[in-house]
């Protein structure tokens, strides 16, 4: 610890130098010397404080390092650092007192490493089905933060005591999961409410983006009343997030984008959303047809302009069970069923429209078989105590999925004058000609 002797000061008048300065130049004089006026100032703290002040605190608070516990987390603080956020400051009475900066040591890497072990946010328990019944499978976990507050009101009492007395535990902020094993009854999470699988052919960039959008979809909780979104739950579909290029539909072709395969996930949501009679907010099919997805019943979505939104309407909580493999997507929904049941009734296609065929000489060609277009209407049902008791209609219109064949402009004289044609009409379109 370093003193600083107190020490008595001189401070100038600055409004009797003034006066004295303007009295000197209305009089005219010259070369002379004007005496400013002055006063001695005595410092606030004298000696003796700042003697009691070093003996009675600052000695003793960087005499030895200080040990803390936080949710289990134990670590020391060495003197160095304690001194670093340390000050004596007067009060109106000339009184030193002890000033610890508490964000400052909060911040500093001996207290902020094993404090960030610490779980900074709450995790549910997680759910699964035993026949169809729904069973915790994990318990939750609770979130514990250190204040800077917290830190200073463990810390400042240890600075005084010498040996095991300078061990202290901090107080930490609590924050309790939503779901833990405890209130998933209360909440209504007692049974499957519906659940949907969707099979497709395997890929390694469909086994990625799907399972990376099942990981941040499982375990989502929907309170009652609440909106559930595909977009806010998976985030965009970029590298960052975990995904990767894959076959997606845009200006109706099969292109290659971040993300592409994602919508079986978005399909497989929709069915298990469908016939757990859940208000649908926000929906869109495919521009056209694919043939593993139901007629009518299956979403797409895209970040920034295309969402898949529902409300959970039941009157009790939902949990979404999400499972992939390299070959399908299942979604489950549980909670407690407010219908005995829910069916789909599929009518016939109308308006069917004829694909045609296109050549495509861009190097990101993807080849693409035809299918018809067409309209249709998916009725769903709802049951309750035996009887029907409502309907609501899903209304889908497909366009035709135009034959793509994709060719090097070298292949034929042909191919390639027919592509330069339909490149320039491409463009003229995109010029809006």
């Amino acid at each position: 610890v370093r003193q600083v002797t107190p020490r008595t000061g001189f401070t100038l008048d600055q409004d009797a130098s003034v006066e004295a300065l303007r009295a000197a130049f209305e009089r005219g004089e010259r070369n002379a010397v004007t005496v400013l006026p002055g006063r001695e100032t005595r410092p606030k703290v004298g000696a003796d404080e700042v003697r009691r002040a070093v003996r009675e605190f600052a000695q003793p608070a960087v005499s030895a390092p200080v040990t803390l516990t936080a949710g289990g987390q134990r670590f020391t603080v060495a003197p160095g650092v304690l001194g670093e956020h340390l000050s004596l400051r007067p009060d109106d009475g000339g009184r030193l007192r002890p000033h610890l900066d508490e964000k400052g040591l909060l911040a500093a890497p001996t207290v902020a490493r094993p404090l960030a072990a610490l779980p900074t946010t709450p995790k549910n328990a997680r759910l699964g089905l035993n026949g169809d019944k729904a069973v915790v499978t994990a318990d939750g976990t609770s979130a514990q933060e250190v204040t800077a507050k917290a830190l200073g009101k463990a810390v400042m009492p240890l600075l005084t005591k010498s040996g095991a007395a300078r061990t202290g535990e901090i107080a930490t902020r609590t924050t309790q999961p939503e779901l833990t094993r405890e209130n998933a009854a209360r909440l209504g999470l007692t049974e499957k409410v519906s659940s949907f699988t969707v099979n497709f052919e395997p890929a390694a960039y469909r086994t990625q983006n799907v399972g990376r959008a099942v990981e941040l979809i499982n375990g989502s909780l929907v309170k009652p009343n609440e909106i559930w979104s595909f977009n806010r739950t998976v985030g965009e579909r970029t590298k960052a997030n975990g995904f990767t290029d894959g076959i997606m539909i845009l200006d109706d072709q099969y292109t290659k984008a971040p993300g592409g395969g994602v919508s079986a996930v978005a399909t497989t949501v929709f069915n298990a959303m469908f016939f757990a009679g859940v208000k649908p907010v926000e929906h869109g099919a495919h521009s056209f047809y694919i043939e593993r997805y139901p007629e009518g019943r299956e979403a797409t979505v895209a970040w920034g302009s295309l969402d898949l939104r529902f409300t959970n309407d039941t009157g009790n909580a939902l949990y979404i069970e999400a499972r992939s493999t390299e070959t399908s997507v299942t979604i489950t929904f549980l909670g407690t069923k407010k219908y005995d049941e829910i069916k789909s009734v599929k009518g016939p296609r109308t308006d069917v429209r004829e694909p045609e065929r296109k050549v495509s000489t861009d190097k990101e060609c993807v080849p693409q078989t035809p299918l018809q277009g067409f309209d249709v209407t998916v009725q769903r049902v709802f049951y309750d105590g035996g009887r029907e008791v409502k309907r609501e209609p899903f209304r889908t219109h497909y366009t035709p999925r135009d034959e793509i064949v994709c060719r090097s402009p070298e292949d034929t004289p042909d191919a390639a004058n027919a592509a330069g044609v339909e490149q320039s009409l491409f463009d003229l379109a995109g010029l809006g000609l």
